[in-house]
């Protein structure tokens, strides 16, 4: 039965409730991550002598859950954990007193509450604190805009992908190959604007453009591959889990270790998340923590490409034979 041959009362209904509820999903999914932002067992550098470094410690496991110390001899191996995507930072205790190493590329909303947070700390112990930001964001954007915002296209450019190679009604091979070249030029023509125009997202050029294209092809492959598997509502499906879940629990704003749980888990399973923190790891940090986003990323995209090969022919073999039974023969002539 067809949409259109329900009663109008009934499509009128249906019309009722699936939008407030399609309402009350997406602020759930973008305003209860934004609301929670805060540090949970967010990774944290503690840096020194261990006798020096135990009252820092202990002021800054006061805040229960908030930080994940990891304690480290001296600063050199403190600014390499950092540069390595160990912590998003690290307290270190010198001579002269407190000095917090930050990393505003890693998240510059997280470098602003690690350095009010440390603040407040020395302040309550009398002590003054110098702050250095180790791997700095860019200065052409230094709020992270460029990669906070890249998010939302990069997923309509996958779902677009997706749909698009469904209505159109392509198939196998010829569909996959549809798909990888969208997802190639949507990388090309992302690196070229974040990367060569704007300077927002520097590292090599070619990883860049390989994240983008990698990220695309995770989303466009998931949202055909749900299609071939159960046809258009396949797509509805991919596009609410890309849009509504994966793109608000991406954390590209702040980081995964500042939404509340599960969102973060949940956030860097999926295409969007797993994009983003790879897109850190090649343009800012010589690809540093890049194995486990990539890695997601890769599963996402062969999955869904594969599905895109055999599930027409799954759904083929398992939809019911047309019913010929009443057919009347057609008259001779």
């Amino acid at each position: 039965m067809s949409p259109t041959s329900l009663p109008t009362h009934r499509r009128i209904a249906a019309v009722l409730v699936l939008i407030p509820t399609l309402v009350a999903l997406a602020l759930w999914a973008f305003a209860w991550p934004a609301a929670r932002t805060a540090p949970r067992d967010l990774p944290l550098g503690v840096a020194g002598p261990p006798a020096a470094t135990a009252p820092v410690a202990e002021r800054l496991e006061q805040r229960e859950g908030a930080f994940d110390l990891h304690r480290y001899a001296d600063e050199a191996e403190a600014r390499d954990a950092i540069k390595d995507r160990e912590v998003y930072g690290a307290v270190v205790v010198t001579s002269e007193g407190l000095k917090l190493l930050t990393a505003s590329a890693a998240g510059p909303a997280v470098a602003q509450l690690l350095q009010q947070a440390v603040a407040y700390q020395a302040a309550a112990s009398g002590q003054e604190i110098a702050t250095e930001d180790v791997v700095p964001a860019p200065a052409s954007d230094p709020r992270g805009a460029v990669l906070s915002t890249s998010v939302l296209p990069l997923a309509l450019a996958g779902i677009g992908a997706g749909v698009a190679v469904t209505l159109l009604g392509l198939r196998g091979l010829v569909a996959v190959g549809a798909l990888a070249g969208s997802a190639a030029l949507v990388g090309g023509v992302a690196a070229a604007l974040s990367h060569s125009w704007l300077d927002a997202l520097p590292g090599n050029w070619w990883a860049v453009a390989g994240t983008f294209a990698l990220a695309t092809l995770a989303v466009s492959g998931a949202v055909a591959g749900l299609a071939a598997l159960l046809g258009r509502p396949g797509l509805g499906l991919g596009a609410l889990l890309m849009m509504l879940i994966g793109n608000p629990f991406a954390g590209a704003a702040s980081a995964p270790e500042m939404l509340p749980e599960p969102a973060g888990v949940i956030g860097q399973w999926l295409p969007p998340g797993a994009g983003v923190s790879l897109l850190r790891s090649v343009a800012f940090f010589d690809g540093a923590s890049a194995a486990g986003p990539a890695l997601t990323l890769t599963w996402w995209a062969v999955l869904g490409l594969g599905t895109v090969l055999v599930g027409h022919a799954v759904r083929g073999r398992t939809a019911p034979a047309p019913d010929t039974a009443d057919r009347e023969p057609a008259l001779a002539g």
